[in-house]
């Protein structure tokens, strides 16, 4: 095959799968109420892929609140950044850390139990387009509270409000109320080679 039929045949290849597309998306709607998903799974980038989403309605003007059920009082390299932008995010930290550091049963209950009063307010309220629930998961894992009530209350979130849930071991009543789920499958990670967690890249 020669150049030119190469370069021939490949936009010939271009059109129909073009053509395939354009048929496909009218058959396609725009959602009339936001959605809900899940960030879940044992790999690197759950929460990551929750803040580039919330960069990208930033874009778009959109109005942004995050919970954070876990991280307590972390330093973060998310934390760091949105608070120079407190116009344009709503950031709570709620949690008082990982589960291993606190210790506590009770007091993880109670954190968990405030973080959760505080993101109903939040995606019921018709205040916000996107709320990002960071590390729920984890907070549902522990039974720190109950899935059935969680899954029940983010069903009856305002119609204008995506909400988007992280953390792994998502239970599979929320993954079954999710219009996206996504997991993040480990492959490698550099904490298995020894690797500490990087500011900047992990945190």
């Amino acid at each position: 095959m020669t150049d030119a039929e190469r370069a021939q045949a490949h936009r010939e290849e271009m059109k129909r799968i073009q053509a395939e597309h354009r048929a496909k998306m009218k058959t396609k709607r725009k959602a009339d109420h936001g959605l809900l998903a899940v960030h879940t799974g044992k790999g690197k980038g759950k929460s990551t892929a929750a803040f580039g989403t919330i960069i990208r309605a930033l874009g778009w003007n959109k109005s942004v609140g995050v919970v954070q059920f876990i991280k307590g009082t972390w330093k973060t390299g998310e934390k760091e950044f949105f608070e120079r932008f407190s116009d344009l995010v709503t950031f709570r930290r709620m949690g008082d850390g990982f589960t291993w550091d606190t210790q506590d049963r009770d007091r993880d209950i109670a954190a968990a139990r405030a973080a959760w009063d505080t993101a109903q307010d939040m995606f019921t309220g018709g205040e916000f387009d996107l709320i990002v629930l960071d590390e729920l998961n984890i907070a549902l894992r522990y039974e720190y509270l109950g899935v059935d009530e969680v899954v029940e209350a983010l069903a009856g979130r305002h119609p204008r409000t995506t909400v988007i849930v992280t953390g792994r071991d998502a239970p599979d009543a929320l993954i079954d109320s999710a219009d996206l789920v996504t997991e993040m499958t480990k492959v490698k990670h550099p904490f298995d080679a020894g690797i500490k967690a990087a500011q900047g890249f992990d945190y």
